[in-house]
This record gives C-alpha cells, structure tokens and sequence, in this order.
C-alpha cells in the first residue's frame, strides 16, 4: 500500500513514523510547507519526500493522511474526495460550520471514506468505560465528569487560529462523552475566564473554561478546560450510575495529589503532553484506518461524529457569548 501524507510537524512526524513500521505500508510520500522538514523526516524513516501536495496526489496513492495545519483540512479532504481517495484527517475537519459541511459535502458526493482523527476513541481505558456503559454495570447513567488540562499553553500565534478552547481543546471531551455514553447533547451553558494572560483576550479566547451539558435520557454532564496546569497533562473522566462509579485516565501518572493522610502519593512521573498519555491510541487509530483502506473493517470515525463534536463546540462559544442556554437544536447540522 502506498500513501501519502501531508503535513510533518508534530503529530504528522508521530504518524508517519506509525505507517513506517506498519506491514502494509509498502510506500509512504511525505510532504510539507516546510520542504526541508518533510526531507529530513522523509529520510529519517526511509521514506520518500514530495516537493508539494500535487506530487502526492499525481505520483499515485492509495490513500491520503492529513496532518497539515487546520486552516488546510477542509481543502485536503475535499482534493481527497475528488480524487476518490479515502483520507485520514487530525480534527478538527474545519474551525467553523460552513467549512465542515461543504468538505464533508464534497465526501458524500464522492462516496469516499473519511476517517477523523479522535484518538480517545482507541484508548484502552475510555473504551472499558463505554462497555460498563452498554453492559449495564453502571445501572442508570446519571453524571459524567471531564477534564481536559494542558500542562503549557500554545504558543501565542496559535490561539487566534485554534478555533478557541471549546472547538480545539475540549471538543475531543464532546466526541468522547457522546462516545462511551451513547447519548446526544441536547443543552448546554458555557462560561470560560481570559485570566490567565494578555494573549487570551487578545485572541478573543478564553485560557479556562467549563461547561453543563444535559444529554438524552436526563443525564448529566460537566466538562472542564485549562490551557495552565503545572503538575502535569490530565484528561479523565468519572461516570456514576445507580450501581457503580468508574474513572478514565486516573493511575500512577495522573497529575493530582491528595490532601488526605492516607491518600495516594503523588505523581512521580506525571504525564507531560497528549502525545505520551495517548501514544496506544495514536498507532491504533492509525492502524485502523489501514484497514479501513484495506476493506477489513468498518470507519470508527466518520466526518459526521466529527460534525456533531463541533456542533456542541459551536454551541458552547454562543453560550459564552451570550451567557445563557443553548439548545443544540439552533446549531446546523443535526443529524436527521
């Protein structure tokens, strides 16, 4: 098999050394703004090295990765499509509605496969959370708690092209609670803090944020963000049910200390970026998509569980905004 990939800097460059190693992958075409970043990782894992995205798609590929920067996803997997190419895309698909919709518009006129990248969908602790979901032994699903910390902020040239801290950040919190819960939001209220530094307001963006959900069936859900948590990176999530309590992303390296005596100690080795606490689900989902390539199983992740992420991103920043209520309902987009 033999496909390009566009886009080397820091998840492309983890990406592409995933397709390197894997079996199928006879060939692999990198390419980047940067020529001689994409050369020197391109040589790196004995790959080959495109002057730009034409060559990738006019040397001859059977499918495409994109990992180039977000403000270019929309047009790559529109190309993709045209070429009747299924592609692989690192969310989000655009930062805005309309960009979602026309590209994945583009998909669906072509009848290709598009394969969003929402790594926490393969990670071993969110997918036992799902099945104690489905299985019952939660009884009824009552609240879910996430988080989403970053031990460091972006750079600050990141943050007016990041979509803002609902769409970039904690919209990985939106698929993944929809995910193991089986449930769509119906409402949300938003509220975030600019505290944490000038670059924020600057950028009209928030460094903290929160949100309540209520989701089908009258369950209940919160979830947090913060660009700023210096014990380390921290992503859980906490389900209880009538029957039972479970965690997500709590074990010896989860940045928190206890303030009790008998309390567990803190971390010594605390997670320090997403892509050292997510590196399994990384090469899964990367994996997967190769067989999806291949024929061999199903999309895990389709463009439009992508589009709802967004839709309840969307409706968080409106809620913000306009400091009341929103009901999913007013977002464009709901599945029908």
């Amino acid at each position: 098999m033999r496909i390009g990939l566009i886009g080397a800097g820091r998840i492309g460059t983890y990406h592409a050394a995933s397709l390197s190693r894997h079996h199928e992958v006879g060939s692999l075409i990198i390419t980047d703004v940067d020529t001689a970043r994409a050369r020197q990782l391109a040589d790196r894992l004995g790959a080959t090295a495109a002057p730009g995205v034409d060559e990738v798609f006019t040397w001859g590929v059977d499918a495409v990765v994109v990992t180039a920067a977000t403000a270019a996803h929309a047009e790559l997997i529109g190309r993709a499509a045209r070429s009747g190419l299924p592609v692989f895309c690192e969310k989000p698909i655009a930062v805005d509605l309309a960009g979602t919709l026309a590209a994945l518009a583009e998909v669906d006129a072509a009848g290709t496969v598009l394969q969003m990248g929402f790594q926490r969908r393969f990670d071993a602790g969110y997918s036992a959370a799902r099945e104690a979901v489905r299985s019952g032994r939660l009884g009824r699903l009552h609240t879910v708690r996430a988080l989403t910390a970053d031990q460091a902020p972006p750079p600050a040239a990141y943050l007016p092209v990041s979509g803002g801290i609902f769409r970039d950040c904690l919209i990985h919190d939106f698929d993944i609670l929809r995910w193991v819960t089986g449930r769509e939001v119906s409402e949300v209220y938003a509220t975030g803090s600019d505290a944490g530094g000038a670059m924020y307001r600057e950028a009209d963006d928030v460094d903290t944020a929160a949100v309540v959900l209520t989701l089908q069936d009258g369950v209940l859900a919160t979830a947090t963000a913060t660009r700023t948590n210096g014990a380390g990176y921290d992503v859980r999530m906490e389900l209880a049910g009538e029957l039972d309590t479970i965690a997500v992303g709590l074990d010896d390296r989860t940045p928190i200390a206890s303030t009790e005596l008998a309390g567990p100690p803190a971390a010594d080795k605390p997670w320090r970026g997403f892509l050292e606490r997510f590196a399994p689900a990384y090469e899964a989902e990367i994996a997967a998509f190769v067989e999806v390539v291949r024929g061999e199983r199903a999309n895990p992740c389709d463009g439009g569980e992508a589009l709802q992420a967004l839709r309840v991103a969307e409706a968080c920043e409106l809620s913000r905004r306009e400091r009341r209520p929103v009901r999913l309902g007013e977002i464009p987009g709901a599945r029908h």
